[in-house]
């Protein structure tokens, strides 16, 4: 089976597979998987039957080589199906699996061609836009409060700025990214290599953000980088929040610019997804604290 790297140049080639594409896990956002090819990461594109198959080199170990879900309008392989589709890729597991996906098919159905295995830290966040952008209820009152000191000390001084994010403003992202993991203390080895993955996509994303059709805002507060996110599409109904940060020592920040990136970002978008918590527990209490209305199962299907 050939495969051909998944580059921006794709894009328009790959884009009508994903017309209607109807899974809700952020990886099936095309532009998300353009951008993450690195080094540890590389997403490879296949055309089989009509069907866009994915398959995703693993740069540390031939271990987490896999594909995703095949990918096709109006389209939903059955387990047999998948079973070939996998193995004439060479391909021993198929990943970020949607619970839709065990469910529509039926789990003993699924078990007669594979093990199956719930990945927890991949199970992504999915908000109402509404919530994000208005922060109504007594459960986001701490949320209305940090945004309100934050206001009175920067915004009505005049120390705020927004801006939609152009290529020119790459090297500046990339240098509040990591003063950003220098304020959070990434000194380990892993989190060092993360960081490393998390630059070379930003700068994917900042300098292919038209042809991908991404956008995105930053804020500069005394006229300095201090928060930015980028936004793709996944669902008619569901938009993707990547790349959300916002320096820690800025009370407030966050929260403001959580908010206006759902306010500015999501218009068109009933729901939010702003991804996994890789089982990372401070990241899973922060994302629980924005109330999400969806959480969205990963699996992971081994052949047998």
């Amino acid at each position: 089976m050939t495969y051909k790297p998944l580059l921006p140049e794709d894009y328009n080639l790959y884009k009508p597979f994903f017309r209607n594409q109807r899974f809700r896990l952020c990886v099936y956002s095309l532009p998300s998987l353009i951008v993450w090819s690195n080094h540890i990461y590389h997403p490879h594109a296949s055309i089989w039957n009509d069907s866009l198959v994915i398959f995703v080199q693993s740069g540390t170990t031939e271990e987490k080589n896999h594909i995703i879900l095949p990918i096709a309008p109006g389209k939903n392989h059955n387990p047999k199906e998948l079973h070939r589709i996998a193995a004439d890729h060479q391909c021993s597991q198929i990943r970020f699996v949607t619970e839709e996906y065990i469910q529509s098919h039926g789990p003993e159905q699924i078990k007669l061609f594979f093990y199956v295995y719930e990945e927890s830290e991949f199970e992504d966040y999915i908000y109402r836009t509404e919530d994000l952008a208005e922060l109504k209820g007594n459960q986001y009152s701490k949320k209305r409060n940090l945004i309100n000191q934050f206001e009175r000390e920067y915004l009505k001084h005049d120390r705020v700025v927004i801006e939609t994010i152009t290529r020119d403003k790459a090297e500046e992202c990339i240098e509040f990214l990591e003063k950003w993991c220098e304020e959070r203390g990434c000194d380990d080895i892993e989190r060092r290599e993360d960081l490393a993955c998390e630059k070379i996509a930003a700068l994917n994303a900042i300098g292919n953000i038209d042809h991908l059709e991404m956008n995105g805002i930053l804020v500069r507060v005394d006229n300095i980088v201090s928060a930015f996110g980028i936004a793709s599409h996944l669902t008619d109904s569901i938009g993707v929040l990547h790349f959300e940060k916002a320096f820690a020592s800025l009370k407030g920040l966050y929260q403001y610019f959580d908010r206006e990136c759902a306010r500015q970002l999501f218009q068109k978008y009933t729901y939010i997804n702003k991804e996994s918590d890789m089982g990372l527990p401070g990241l899973a209490k922060a994302k629980k604290s924005y109330y999400p209305v969806m959480r969205e199962k990963a699996y992971k299907l081994v052949l047998k």
